[in-house]
C-alpha cells in the first residue's frame, strides 16, 4: 500500500485540489475562533519529506493509469475507474484521493496546513517546481497564508514563488478593525493585513481574501463593516470571500461570549453589516463571493464595480420580506432547503416551513433569533 500525509482542511474552493502537506498545523494557532489546530503542535516538513510524498503521489497515480488500461478506458479515468478505486479492498485512500483528482483533470493543487509560505522561499520554489515537473497537467497551485507572513516576504521571494507555479493565495483577514483583531487574538493589525495583501497582489499571484461579518458583534459592528472596506479597497485582491461568524464550543471566543465580553448579531444583523461593508467598497476589481452555508444570503455574489448595486439589491429584497417570510428563509436556509430568495415560493417546503416559522414567531416573538441560531451548529 501506499501514503502520503494530508492535512484537515483546505478552502472549499480547493475541493477538487490535490492536497500537497508542506507543513503541519498553524505556526500561530491562537485565533479566538478557530478549532482547526487545537492542541496540534506546529512542524515544518523537509524539502526531502515533501518530495517523497509526491514521489508516492506519482506511483500512486500510475497503479490508477495502469487500472484504466486493464479496464479498456485507455489510461483515462472514467466512471468505471473511479467505481473500482471505491469499492476494491485493492485500493486505499490515497487511491482514493487521487482517481478524484485525475477525474477532474488533474490540474490544481492546494499546500497544507495553515501557513505553507512559512517555509523558506528557496525551498519551498523547489517543491513547487518538483511538484509541476512531475505532474506537467498542473496549471494551478494555491496555498493559505498569514497576513504577517506575506508582510515579511520580499517582493522578489513572492515573484519567484509565483514563476515557480503558486498561482493563489488564501489569507484570512477577517477583520480590519485593529480592536476587533486583538480581541480575536488574530496576531496581525489592519496595516500588516495591508501590507501583506498589497505584496502579494503586486507580485502577480491572485489573493483571495475573507473576511468574517459578526466578528466585531454588536459592540463593535459597524467599526468592523467600516475598517474592514477601507483595508480591502487599498488591498484591491481578486476575490473576498464572506465567512460569517458563528461561534462554537471549545473556543476561547465561546468562552468570552459566555463570560457576557461579546454580544453576536443575529442573521439579520450580519446582513446589516455586509451592507454597510458593501456599500463602502470604492475604486476596486474585487469579486464578492459568499459560498458557505453560513451565509445566510448566498445570492450576494458579484464583482465589483459593475455588480454593487445587484448584490446590494439582494439584500434589500430580504430586509423588506415581512417578518414571517424572513423567518421562513432563514430557517429553510439553516435546514439547507434553500439557497435563494426565490426558493421562498416553492409550494412544498413552503407549507411546512411557513408552519415551522408560525410556531418559531408564537414561542419567541421577541427573539425568534436563538431558535435559528440552534440551527447552525449543525452546519460547523
Amino acid at each position: 500500500m501506499h501514503s502520503f500525509e494530508q492535512g484537515p482542511i483546505r478552502p472549499p474552493s480547493e475541493a477538487r485540489s490535490l492536497l500537497l502537506r508542506v507543513t503541519r498545523n498553524c505556526p500561530w494557532n491562537k485565533c479566538a475562533f478557530c478549532t482547526s489546530y487545537r492542541g496540534a503542535r506546529f512542524s515544518l516538513r523537509s524539502v526531502a519529506e515533501v518530495k517523497a510524498d509526491i514521489d508516492c503521489m506519482k506511483r500512486v497515480a500510475d497503479d490508477i493509469i495502469n487500472l484504466s488500461l486493464r479496464l479498456g478506458a485507455g489510461g483515462r479515468v472514467n466512471d468505471a475507474v473511479v467505481e473500482q478505486i471505491y469499492h476494491s479492498e485493492q485500493f486505499d485512500d490515497s487511491h482514493r484521493s487521487l482517481v478524484a483528482w485525475l477525474y477532474f483533470g488533474a490540474s490544481s493543487v492546494f499546500l497544507q496546513d495553515a501557513n505553507s509560505l512559512i517555509v523558506k522561499t528557496e525551498e519551498l520554489v523547489e517543491i513547487l517546481s518538483y511538484m509541476k515537473q512531475t505532474f506537467p497537467s498542473i496549471s494551478r497551485i494555491t496555498s493559505y497564508c498569514r497576513s504577517h507572513t506575506a508582510a515579511r516576504k520580499s517582493l522578489e521571494e513572492l515573484v519567484s514563488l509565483r514563476d515557480a507555479g503558486l498561482s493563489r493565495i488564501h489569507v484570512g483577514i477577517e477583520s480590519g478593525y485593529d480592536p476587533v483583531l486583538e480581541f480575536i487574538k488574530k496576531g496581525s493589525n489592519a496595516a500588516e493585513h495591508a501590507k501583506g495583501g498589497k505584496n502579494i497582489v503586486e507580485a502577480g499571484i491572485s489573493l483571495c481574501a475573507y473576511i468574517m461579518p459578526g466578528l466585531g458583534g454588536k459592540k463593535w459592528t459597524e467599526e468592523h463593516a467600516l475598517a474592514t472596506a477601507r483595508v480591502i479597497n487599498e488591498i484591491n485582491p481578486a476575490f473576498v470571500r464572506l465567512r460569517s461568524l458563528h461561534i462554537v464550543q471549545g473556543t476561547p471566543l465561546y468562552e468570552a461570549l459566555r463570560a457576557g465580553e461579546m454580544e453576536p448579531l443575529n442573521d439579520e444583523e450580519v446582513v446589516a453589516e455586509i451592507k454597510l461593508f458593501l456599500e463602502n467598497l470604492e475604486g476596486i476589481s474585487t469579486t464578492i463571493v459568499s459560498d458557505h452555508i453560513l451565509n445566510l444570503l448566498e445570492e450576494v455574489e458579484g464583482t465589483l464595480p459593475q455588480d454593487k448595486e445587484k448584490m446590494l439589491a439582494v439584500i434589500e429584497r430580504f430586509s423588506s420580506l415581512p417578518l414571517r417570510e424572513r423567518v421562513m428563509f432563514q430557517l429553510g436556509r439553516r435546514r439547507g432547503i434553500y439557497r435563494k430568495l426565490d426558493d421562498l415560493q416553492e409550494p412544498t417546503s413552503r407549507a411546512l416551513i411557513g408552519e415551522a416559522a408560525d410556531r418559531i414567531i408564537a414561542e419567541n416573538p421577541h427573539d425568534f433569533h436563538e431558535g435559528i441560531r440552534r440551527l447552525k451548529h449543525g452546519f460547523v
